[in-house]
């Protein structure tokens, strides 16, 4: 069936005529001549960018998402084509309030103002697997109400089918299909993609960051577990200024400088302190509050894509992240071969001479004046090169990362990203190596400790005992393996007996038929 997804899918490509997109790239000059052959009689009414958000709409929730993260690159990207890619943040067109009032009755069994006394009709956010009402309950609390899009789920798993397919297609075909591993990303996708379609595990991670966040330097939404179901989400109504509102923010006394560095630093708390982090952070997802004791902090929402790092992988993320800062590439190329993320087999030295080709250029340089595209584009040619084994389990961290470097242009195009971040990863890998760490990992043993520690002497008092029956049980042993060695020795002499009797009795008679010949 999804087959004929990629049908429609390149029929949607023809219909807004996105092979504008390609028109100036020679390679495909025949094709997009063959295009407008075909197309000649479907002229395009509005400029490429309209008409690459209508595709992506059109194509659903997850061409959506990709059309979000592209939005934050508008160093990648020509500004009308970005302006309309930033409208898929929370503009994506919304359902009916018959399929709304329908999803919410459903899910609690009884009439909605009963759950819900004020309800608006109107949404306030439209996205691509959901949208958001605001309203209120019987005692008056304010609160937004999520609620999943009809039939999303059976979108998705044709599209994620899609996906598969054409990952297999790509690692069969492909020399570089089995280092991308293309197949694993897509699962990776795929599952952050269910959790979006259970508004219950959305649910528990707000809960999780906001509990990771109690000291509220990022705000978090109380969620309201009894009005939560499969399909409806209810949580605290957060007042607050889209982030992308940058003139809106300066007009309300923020300092937009101190909000860049700021994210930065919550974002590198969230991967490396907590492991645990926010992985789809688009503009349309964090808002800023400007009113209160929390003015100046941010407001992070839509918690349905969350990323998570073991213990190994943040060890060498951040190591890999302050050797680049102190520009010690020796370290990074070293940090590559042991987390296994290049061959062990590779060479050290010319890796660590085509990271610091690489690397070297961008350091000492605002985010304005670094290109991004092109030092990812080196990266990607260096990793070819050395057999670069891509880590699925790191997908949403990069994601995210792109996300973050968006914000971080638009918000403070001068901020030095690298001396934002240097002095956050060499506390927390002091903290992670030095006495700090062995302290905490004594605090964290100890009731494991406390409750083994009676038994350290009989377990020691069974070890010896096994090691002196062993030691007892050794020449038994050595005479049994002995006289296996002499089973085997004589066996091997009685065929090689065998064969000399049957190569006399053959030349025997050879010499007989000889003779009577």
């Amino acid at each position: 069936m999804h087959y004929f997804r990629l049908i429609y899918i390149f029929w949607v490509f023809l219909w807004f005529r996105l092979d504008d997109f390609i028109a100036g790239r020679i390679a495909f000059k025949p094709l997009h001549t063959l295009i407008k052959i075909i197309m000649c009689w479907r002229k395009p009414q509005q400029n490429r960018g309209i008409r690459l958000r209508l595709a992506l709409e059109k194509l659903g929730p997850i061409f959506v998402k990709f059309g979000q993260m592209l939005s934050t690159r508008r160093d990648l990207l020509p500004q009308e084509v970005a302006d309309e890619l930033a409208k898929l943040q929370d503009q994506v067109p919304p359902f009916d309030y018959t399929a709304v009032q329908a999803s919410i009755e459903a899910a609690f069994g009884a009439p909605i103002h009963n759950i819900f006394p004020v309800f608006e009709q109107s949404p306030v956010a439209s996205a691509s697997v959901a949208q958001v009402h605001f309203a209120e309950l019987a005692d008056g609390q304010e609160v937004a109400v999520k609620v999943l899009r009809p039939n999303i789920d059976q979108i998705i798993h044709q599209d994620i089918a899609l996906l598969k397919s054409l990952a297999w297609l790509l690692q069969a075909v492909s020399s570089e299909g089995k280092r991308l591993k293309p197949q694993e990303i897509v699962s990776e996708f795929a599952r952050h993609t269910e959790h979006e379609l259970d508004l219950t595990l959305e649910a528990a991670n707000c809960s999780q960051l906001s509990r990771n966040f109690k000291d509220r330097r990022l705000l978090i939404p109380e969620v309201y577990w009894d009005f939560c179901r499969k399909q409806v989400m209810t949580m605290q109504r957060m007042h607050g200024t889209p982030v992308s509102q940058i003139e809106s923010l300066r007009a309300n006394g923020i300092n937009i400088t101190q909000l860049a560095h700021d994210g930065v630093e919550i974002f590198f708390t969230q991967v490396f302190r907590d492991g645990f982090f926010h992985a789809d952070m688009h503009p349309g997802n964090i808002q800023v509050a400007t009113e209160g004791a929390d003015k100046g902090k941010y407001i992070a929402l839509d918690f349905g894509i969350m990323g998570t790092l073991s213990d190994t992988d943040k060890y060498y993320l951040a190591r890999n992240f302050l050797a680049f800062f102190n520009r010690d590439y020796r370290d990074v190329a070293v940090a590559h071969i042991e987390s296994g993320w290049v061959p062990a087999d590779t060479n050290a030295d010319e890796l660590e001479i085509n990271i610091r080709a690489i690397c070297e250029p961008i350091f000492d340089k605002p985010l304005k004046d670094i290109s991004f595209g092109r030092t990812l584009l080196s990266l990607f040619q260096m990793s070819r090169r050395f057999g670069v084994v891509i880590q699925p389990q790191l997908v949403m961290l990069q994601k995210t990362l792109l996300n973050i470097e968006g914000l971080g242009r638009d918000l403070d195009p001068n901020i030095d990203l690298w001396q934002s971040a240097k002095p956050f990863l060499n506390r927390w890998m002091s903290e992670q190596v030095g006495m700090r760490s062995l302290l905490k990992t004594l605090k964290k043993e100890l009731p494991f400790i406390v409750k083994t520690a009676p038994q350290i002497p009989r377990l020691v008092h069974q070890f010896l005992n096994q090691q002196t029956q062993t030691e007892q049980d050794a020449p038994l042993r050595a005479s049994i393996d002995a006289l296996i060695q002499a089973q085997q020795k004589q066996a091997r002499w009685q065929k090689r007996l065998v064969l000399s009797i049957i190569a006399l009795l053959l030349i025997q008679c050879l010499g007989l038929l000889l003779l009577a010949y």
